[in-house]
């Protein structure tokens, strides 16, 4: 048994020139989207989370690298901006986009859930207990306007944990539930085995064979 060593930063020297890039970008894209079957949860009708990693957020910087060819002074941007979504070793990060297709439903229901990103959970039942997990939204911008009350469609989540916290997630008898308790907007999602197997190997300790 070997310790898997997590990458926890993206530096410049991780950064491919663009040419490089694209040599690799089909194969880099198809890797995160099958890692990312088993860290996609869906909360009721429109929200879905992705759980981030180091792959995934070193995939986004690059294409944001490629959009917007900004070149060498584009990069320490990208890096400050998507760092910080990396999991640190002691928490799950996550993305959340409120999906609905139509405009004119999408500007209504989102005028109607103004806070909902202080209302993200997970909830752990593991071993007779019961510990709650309380995402910390990224506070890089604020998410509800506080003029309007409008929720924005993308939140971006931390979710720390404490060490008893993890020796319960990865409990072999966990139940693991991710929830959304706004007023208007109260739904969960049990994380299936092989989501909470992925997301327990965030987590600093874990262990390969």
């Amino acid at each position: 048994m070997t310790v898997r060593v997590k990458r926890r930063e993206i530096t410049r020297a991780d950064i491919l020139p663009m040419p490089a890039y694209a040599a690799v970008r089909e194969h880099k894209r198809a890797e995160v989207r099958a890692a990312k079957r088993n860290r996609q949860i869906g909360v009721g009708p429109h929200a879905m989370f992705t759980f981030e990693s180091y792959d995934s957020m070193w995939l986004q910087v690059h294409e944001m690298l490629r959009i917007e060819k900004g070149g060498d002074a584009q990069i320490d941007d990208e890096l400050a901006a998507y760092n910080p979504m990396i999991p640190n070793g002691r928490e799950l990060t996550a993305t959340m986009l409120i999906e609905i297709e139509n405009p004119d439903l999408r500007a209504q229901e989102l005028g109607r859930l103004g806070g909902i990103e202080e209302t993200i959970r997970l909830r752990i039942r593991a071993n007779g207990a019961e510990q709650i997990v309380p995402a910390v939204p990224e506070r890089d911008t604020e998410r509800t306007d506080a003029e309007t009350g409008k929720a924005s469609s993308v939140h971006f989540f931390h979710f720390p944990f404490s060490d008893a916290q993890v020796a319960a997630f990865r409990a072999e008898n966990a139940e693991v539930t991710l929830e959304i308790t706004h007023p208007r907007y109260k739904h969960a999602a049990g994380l299936p085995d092989a989501a909470r197997h992925s997301l327990a190997a965030d987590f600093d300790g874990s262990t390969t064979h």
